[in-house]
């Protein structure tokens, strides 16, 4: 078969299965007779290695292979596993999401889990987006916001992971979050004591976050590095969501995307909100949003270092620090 996988750098956190092993891994989904014309690696992802396999009589579809165990953190434990296990809750937004066509967890093939997925149509909007007169971008960013709140719309039975939630209060899945991230930055021999006080700070304000009540369907990563556009649609549209291996049950205002939105007010970005809703403004929403940011630097914190760009780690420690202050002001 033709192989083209992503050259990297010795010693980098991604690291490329071999050609025999995808075709094991064909066979052991789709039979001993599967035929692998072709596989070629897709470069845009930063955890999972992902392919474009093309299998005999079955035809293009995705491949992706979680990191070997040893090389996982604590808060980023099987996180396929949680992608598989979340994809029925997903169902208001089914025509967007791949299907699943096969996954094996045993490690029996290569000792990594790994899972095939249908092969979403269109193109990825970091390669499609900048093809558009910006005067059309909001149409995105509206179709965004509609996606956003059907996901957000998913109630679950308890707050934490999409697998096995545990916590009947969203303050002590919180910080049980940061306490992970915690963790994972001391086992990398970096320091976690802001991270830690802002657990402190967020154990002593379980009652702000305690004032969500209900558990909501968080995708984790849902932005626009992981959404495919329509092949030349007269405007931005929205073929198909990936990615959603970050899942969580918690607070909507907790999300990836909504700190995306809110990131750059003024600009485009502002139409997400149209479809979406308003964001609250009440006073217990803004504290919370000081605890969701402090979550998010910890854990771009932690990814920054996992790939190596160690000379962007101590830009988290100043915004670490003018969280913190904003809690004390």
């Amino acid at each position: 078969m033709d192989f083209s996988p992503v050259e990297r750098e010795n010693g980098s956190f991604q690291q490329s299965v071999t050609a025999d092993q995808i075709i094991s891994m064909c066979r052991r989904i789709f039979g001993d007779g599967a035929g692998v014309v072709s596989a070629d690696e897709l470069g845009n992802g930063m955890y999972n290695n992902t392919y474009r396999v093309d299998v005999a009589d079955v035809g293009p579809v995705i491949l992706r292979v979680a990191p070997e165990p040893s090389r996982q953190f604590g808060s980023e434990r099987e996180l396929m596993r949680s992608e598989y296990a979340s994809v029925p809750f997903f169902a208001p937004i089914a025509p967007l999401v791949p299907r699943t066509l096969g996954a094996d967890f045993t490690h029996e093939v290569i000792g990594r889990d790994f899972l095939f997925q249908t092969l979403l149509p269109g193109r990825p909007v970091p390669q499609a987006l900048g093809g558009y007169d910006r005067q059309l971008w909001p149409s995105l960013y509206r179709d965004l916001g509609t996606i956003a709140a059907k996901i957000h719309a998913v109630r679950g039975p308890a707050f934490g992971s999409i697998r096995n939630p545990q916590f009947a209060r969203w303050s002590d899945a919180f910080v049980a979050l940061l306490d992970g991230l915690a963790a994972d930055v001391d086992s990398v021999g970096l320091d976690s004591a802001d991270i830690r006080q802002v657990a402190s700070i967020a154990g002593k304000q379980q009652a702000v976050l305690d004032e969500i009540t209900e558990p909501r369907l968080l995708h984790g990563d849902l932005w626009t590095v992981n959404v495919m556009l329509v092949e030349d649609a007269p405007q931005p549209t929205i073929t198909g969501v990936f990615d959603n291996d970050r899942t969580l049950w918690g607070d909507p205002a907790a999300d990836w995307t909504i700190r995306m939105a809110a990131k750059k007010p003024g600009t485009e970005r502002d139409a997400f909100w149209e479809t979406y809703g308003a964001p609250s403004t009440t006073p217990g929403a803004a504290i919370r949003s000081l605890f969701y940011e402090a979550r998010h630097v910890a854990a771009i914190r932690l990814e920054r270092h996992r790939l190596g760009k160690t000379e962007d780690v101590p830009e988290t420690y100043g915004q670490m620090r003018d969280i913190i202050e904003k809690f004390h002001a």
